[in-house]
């Protein structure tokens, strides 16, 4: 009987240890996300070499401005730029590695969508555009996307934006040749969804001739920030084609791309591809699926996604 005590015993005191370590472990899971939570620009100011002035490198101004005009003719005044505010420059790595969190923390503002088509356009804080599986992809995709921009050194400023819920602030890094990242100028893009489209001079005659097709993403102040494109070219003679072949390109900055293209079609009377490609902003994710051929977009972000084929005659 005193063995089944002193069992009993020990057995008791070993479920209070591993409730208390239970509960140490919760309070300190909760005090590290307490800690995270309380992450906002006063913190980093202090992170921050004052500036003494206001004004801003011409090539940001210039940034900034054309942006301004293009929110105006595409979206009206769904989104204005009100104004801005120069906070400094970032002096330490603690500053860098504060401004990472504080540009993929959920309270943080963000937008995501094509300027020219304003039915995509999507603006609120990351918790609220985001849920689930989708939020994980948005935050990684922005660290990844920001971890080698982001260092001692970059200048930071609060944009005042005024949107239909109101007016809010993001927080702007750029340095002297022009914008690096924001939430709402990386996060929005300006694409012409029906692409552009070349080919060879059909009145040359050559034994060769080509087609390219392309899509670009833009900038908010109009410079290209991405494409993706395919070109196929045929070799013939008179009406046959003997040889045909296809080479895709994707590229995007702060964003992610794919391309990839197959010959389907190699001699006769014509030749024939397929493409696939696709542009994307960080917090969206991009796939291939080599059964069916085709890109495909996931989560929630600024994209251009075309899969489809095309045949090329003498």
């Amino acid at each position: 009987m005193k063995k089944l005590v002193t069992t009993f015993k020990v057995f008791a005191v070993l479920s209070v240890l591993a409730l208390h370590s239970c509960q140490n472990e919760n309070n300190e899971m909760n005090q590290q996300e307490t800690i995270q939570a309380k992450v906002t620009v006063d913190d980093l100011k202090k992170e921050i070499t004052p500036s003494s002035s206001q004004s801003v490198p011409e090539a940001v101004q210039i940034q900034l401005n054309e942006s301004g005009k293009n929110l105006e003719t595409y979206l009206k005044n769904d989104l204005q730029i009100v104004g801005v505010t120069v906070l400094g420059k970032i002096s330490t790595q603690q500053g860098a590695e504060l401004s990472k969190k504080l540009i993929t923390d959920k309270n943080q503002f963000i937008a995501s969508g094509n300027i020219m088509d304003p039915s995509t356009v999507k603006i609120g804080k990351v918790g609220d555009l985001y849920h689930g599986e989708d939020l994980t992809i948005a935050q990684q995709g922005l660290k990844e996307a920001i971890t080698e921009e982001l260092k001692p050194g970059i200048q930071v400023m609060e944009v005042t934006w005024n949107g239909k819920s109101g007016k809010f602030t993001t927080l702007c890094f750029y340095g002297d040749s022009g914008i690096i990242w924001d939430n709402i100028f990386g996060g929005l893009v300006m694409m012409d969804t029906r692409g552009h489209s070349e080919a060879s001079d059909e009145a040359s005659k050559v034994a060769s001739k080509w087609y390219k097709q392309w899509w670009t993403a833009n900038w908010l102040w109009g410079s290209k920030r991405g494409e993706a494109g395919y070109q196929i070219t045929i070799y013939y003679s008179g009406s046959t084609v003997s040889n045909a072949d296809v080479s895709d390109w994707g590229y995007i900055s702060l964003g992610k791309a794919k391309s990839e293209s197959k010959i389907t079609k190699r001699t006769g009377a014509y030749g024939q591809c397929r493409y696939a490609l696709g542009l994307c902003t960080p917090t969206g994710s991009l796939s291939f699926n080599s059964t069916n051929f085709s890109v495909s977009f996931s989560g929630l972000g600024s994209n251009i996604v075309s899969n489809g084929t095309k045949s090329l005659y003498p």
